[in-house]
Parts: C-alpha cells; structure tokens; sequence
C-alpha cells in the first residue's frame, strides 16, 4: 500500500468513526450524514452510501465528485442530499468536512422567526454572532419535501452558509462545516447542545450571549482541545456499539 492510499485508508477509518460518533451524541438518528474530501483529489469526497449511519462500514465509503455523482459507478443507492456536500466543497475550498443533520434541539431556531442561534456558552464559539437560516421556498417554491435534491438547490445552501461555519435550513436540520472531520463533528455536536442550553435560558429570561470577542477567544482554546472530545466520544461510540453487536 502506497502513501496515498494509506492516506484514504485512514480517512475513511476515521470517517466511519464519525458516523458513529454522531450517532452515539444524538446528532444523526436513521437520518444525516457526514463527508469528507478527499486526501489526494480535493474536487472529489468521500460519503457513505444511504443508510442509518450507526451502521456504516468501511467497504459502505463511496466516492464522489463535485457534480454528486460516485465515480465508480457504485450501483448502491446513493444519499437524496448528497449535494449539500458536493455544492458546499465546491463553494468553500476551506472547508473538508461537512455534517448534515436533523438534530432535534436546532430545529425549533430554523421556524421560529424571533429566535436566532448564538453561542450562549464558551464551547460553541465558533458560532461566532450569528447563525443564517436557509429558506428553500425563495429558490423552489412551497410544495417541495424541503430536501436538498440537486446541484441547484446545493448551491443555493451553500450561498446562504457563506463563510459561517453552520447554516440551519428551516424546518429541516442544519449543516455544519470544519477544516478537518473531527473538527465538523465537535461542531456538530456543541451546536446541538448550545440549541438545548439556549432554549432552556430564553425560558427563564433575557439571555446574555457571548460577544464576537468572546466566541472568537473561546473557539481558538478549544479548537487545541478537541481531540480530549472525540476520544471520549469515540470510546462511548465503541462501547455503545460493543453492546448491540
């Protein structure tokens, strides 16, 4: 094995353990997704094939190219929303990861026009001031499933996530990026948990939120910390699977 293939060898080690990571957080159920691009050929990712992501393996690992179509003619179904990931990496060079997905606590801030996600605490900085929302019906109407199904709709997202690190889409989940995999799924995972404290703090009153200075300090001390995260997470993910299986 050459140094390249070692190289997507680990990457889709460490892809799979996101799938699974996601899963044991709460953040991904039956439903949602999490890509990578590719190590060695940055106009092409790699994405499972459709199914519930506590359950992918290694040979599930499907490449793609930025059109979302999988170059090697896989035969096996592919994800609808594929092109969230293709449209984004084709927007943003700076991001190689992206999570899609429906965690519960981030829906409520996608359809209540009065409440915007901001990092209430130190660990979602990397919120930053503010969250934009994706409304689907200024690009296709009123009557669609609310799905990102082709290339168009993709791109679309993607000139709404702008340079944020998090778009949610209304109604729907979120999509959140990182410039590598693990950094995407810490993300994933604190703008969940920042959802839950921040409607639990809008219950009791006015809510002191971080300010731009204080998320950008507290996002730089934890990007040095997060692998003290994700091996937690990835031994409750392994436990948890270890216990099923």
């Amino acid at each position: 094995m050459d140094n390249s293939d070692e190289r997507i060898a680990g990457q889709v080690k460490e892809l799979v353990a996101a799938n699974h990571v996601l899963f044991a957080r709460g953040v991904v159920d039956g439903f949602g997704h999490v890509s990578v691009r590719h190590a060695i050929d940055p106009a092409r990712f790699l994405l499972s094939r459709s199914m519930a992501p506590a359950l992918v393996a290694s040979g599930d690992i499907l490449t793609y190219d930025l059109e979302g179509r999988e170059v090697r003619d896989d035969t096996r179904p592919s994800y609808i929303e594929r092109f969230i990931h293709s449209e984004v990496y084709r927007a943003r060079p700076d991001v190689m990861a992206v999570v899609h997905s429906h965690s519960p606590a981030v829906i409520p801030f996608s359809v209540v026009k009065s409440a915007t996600i901001r990092p209430v605490y130190h660990l979602a900085g990397f919120l930053g001031e503010s969250t934009p929302v994706y409304e689907i019906r200024e690009d296709a109407g009123d009557s669609t499933d609310l799905l990102i199904r082709d290339s168009r709709l993709g791109a679309a997202l993607s000139r709404c996530l702008k340079q944020h690190v998090a778009v949610l889409l209304r109604g729907h989940g979120s999509t959140v990026v990182g410039e590598n995999l693990r950094q995407a799924v810490f993300r994933a995972v604190y703008l969940e948990m920042n959802a839950r404290i921040q409607a639990d703090a809008l219950q009791l009153g006015e809510v002191t939120y971080l300010t731009a200075e204080e998320a950008a300090a507290a996002a730089i001390t934890n990007e040095r910390q997060m692998d003290r995260a994700w091996d937690l997470w990835l031994w409750e993910a392994e436990r948890h699977r270890s216990i099923y299986t």
